[in-house]
Order: structure tokens, then sequence, then C-alpha cells
């Protein structure tokens, strides 16, 4: 009984220590950011990708509670990101005409992004979770297209008379005074650019704070037992359709989010920007930052979205450098020896530590 206790304490004191340091990270990153870009000693193109950089994170924090955490190999998360962004321009272009406030606007557009996404996740989640492996993998990617497919096909206006929906590519059904919201496959123009640093970086403290709270939860420990050992989970009356479906709507949820903020940095989007490259992009964050840690996602979204531009300045080279670095982070990442030499290290500091 002591040694459970014990196993117990040192899970939850793991947890505590490794959301300090996410929460830690991403604080310290931010201040730091704020001093260069005020000083002058950031460049117009690292200043662009802040903001994806952020909805990239928050997408990539969504998609390890899935994968990581839960277990699921999940290739939709560009789907929900596409749901919740071109739902976040719609809701956007309709309150600009009743809210001058552009910050408020855009926390809207977010909630309502989310909410819908949630939604999507709810619906998609419910047969799709009785698939496994390779089939879940590959129906959550086949949703990802579908949703791009119809946001292709999709046109909405507004006018004085209200929103209109199409999915035939005739806007004479607008008045004079309306305009085109989502016009098919040309996307989004003359979108409204709410989209900030600072918003992305409290959507991204948000986002630890709801992975972590619900990892500490009841509900967290039910996650992770049938991640574990699903049968053994069933055999103590865990629900596992239950906490799979939570865990997966909370994704998407938050996948939808991302979406929102990535989508309103820009005057135009288009549905392709949201194809399955981007699923595979974003898992690859995941996998190369670490099944289950956060803090490992959040550093390897941050170097692999940044190391393509930082080394742009060399060309052709630019992407045979870029693959190299991929290659050799995999090796390192899962190098036994090195794990062991690590986890040595570690355990002596403590030691040290406590002496």
């Amino acid at each position: 009984m002591n040694k459970i206790k014990g196993l117990l304490k040192n899970l939850f004191s793991n947890k505590k220590k490794s959301s300090t340091i996410s929460f830690g990270l991403v604080i310290v990153a931010f201040i730091v950011m704020q001093i260069l870009i005020r000083t002058g000693n950031v460049s117009s193109l690292i200043k662009s990708l802040l903001v994806p950089l952020c909805a990239y994170i928050v997408a990539a924090l969504a998609l390890n509670l899935t994968v990581g955490i839960l277990g699921d190999l999940s290739l939709g998360q560009a789907g929900f990101m596409s749901v919740g962004g071109f739902t976040g321009v719609v809701v956007s272009a309709v309150l600009s005409n009743y809210i001058d406030s552009k910050l408020l606007i855009l926390i809207i557009a977010i909630i309502v992004g989310t909410i819908v996404a949630a939604l999507f996740g709810f619906l998609v989640g419910i047969p799709v979770l009785k698939l496994e492996g390779d089939y879940l993998a590959i129906v959550t990617l086949a949703f990802g297209q579908i949703i791009k497919s119809l946001i292709e096909n999709l046109y909405i206006g507004i006018d004085s008379t209200g929103i209109k929906f199409s999915f035939v590519n005739d806007n004479t059904h607008l008045l004079a005074d309306g305009k085109m919201i989502i016009n098919g496959p040309s996307g989004v123009s003359g979108n409204l650019r709410l989209s900030s640093f600072e918003v992305g970086f409290v959507l991204i403290l948000i986002t630890l704070f709801i992975i972590y709270h619900l990892l500490e939860s009841k509900s967290g420990r039910a996650i992770l037992a049938t991640r574990d050992n699903k049968i053994v989970a069933l055999s103590v009356g865990i629900d596992t359709k239950k906490y799979k479906l939570m865990a997966f709507v909370i994704s998407a949820a938050l996948g939808g989010a991302a979406g929102v903020l990535y989508a309103m940095n820009y005057a135009a989007i288009t549905p392709v920007k949201f194809d399955f490259n981007l699923s595979i992009m974003i898992l690859v964050y995941v996998v190369l930052g670490g099944l289950g840690n956060l803090t490992g996602t959040i550093i390897s979204t941050t170097i692999l979205l940044l190391l393509p531009e930082l080394l742009r300045g060399l060309s052709d080279y630019r992407m045979l450098i870029y693959a190299v670095i991929l290659i050799a982070i995999m090796l390192i990442t899962n190098n036994e020896k090195l794990k062991v030499i690590l986890e040595k290290t570690k355990k002596s500091l403590t030691k040290k530590g406590a002496k």
C-alpha cells in the first residue's frame, strides 16, 4: 500500500513539475520576444511567424491529447482547424457590423469556433472512435479531406437581410449592399486581421491549463488507464468510450480555437491551407516533441516552424539541412543508450540536490 501511495505521489509531483516547466517556458519566451520586439531586434519575417507559431503550438498540444495521452492516432486536426477557422471568419464578418472592439470580436469568434469544432468532434468521434490504429487514422484523414472539399464548394454572403448560404457559385441572391464572406475555392478575401501575438500567448496558456487540469482530474486518470490497458480499465468499471470521446472532443475544440487564431491572422485564406499536409505537419511536431510531452511539443513546434525560415539564406540546401536535422532529432530521441545516460544524470543531480 505504501508503494502504491509513493508511486501516485511521484506521478503527481512529476506532472506538477512538468506543468511548471511548460508554463514557465511559455511565459519566459513571451517576455523575451516582447523585449526583442520593443528594442527592434526582431526581423519582420519572425514577427509575421509569431501568430502562426502560437496557432500551431495550440493545435499540436491539442493533437498530443489524442495521440500522446489518449493513445489514438488521429490525422484530422486540419479538419477541425478549418471548421473553427472559417466559422470564426463568418462570425467576425457578421459582428463587425455591430461591434467596434476588434478584441471582443476576436474573443467571440474564438469561442464560437471552439464550440462548433467541439460539436464536429463529438459527431465524428461517436462512430470513429470505435476504430483503432491505422483504421482510425485513415477515417480521420478522410474527415479532414471531406471538410476541405465542403468548404471549397461553400458560398456564404451577407447583406442587409441576413446571411445567405449556397453550394452553387451564384451571388445574384445578394442585395447591392451585400458581400461574399466565403467564396468557394477562392476562400476568404478582405478578412479582418484580428489575431495578435498577445492573444496567441494567452490561448497557449489556456490550452496548457485545460490539458494539465484534465490530466490531474479523475477523468484524466481514466483516460490514461484507457490508453495503458483498455481491458483492465473496463474490468474496474471505467467507461472507456466516454473518456475517449471526452479527450477527442476537447482536442477538436482546441484545434478549432487554433484555427480561428490562424485564419484571423490573414486578409485572405483558402481551404487549401487546411489540407492533409497540415495534419501530417502537426503530427510531426507532436512525435518529435514526445508523445504525451507537452513541453517537448512546444519546443519542437517552435524549432521546426522557425528553422526553415532561419535557413532560407542557404537557398537550395535549406530543406536538405532541415531534413537532416529532423532525422537527427528522431535518432536522438529514440536512442535507448542516450535515455539511460540522461536518466542516470538526472538521478545523480537529484541526489546531490537532496544532500
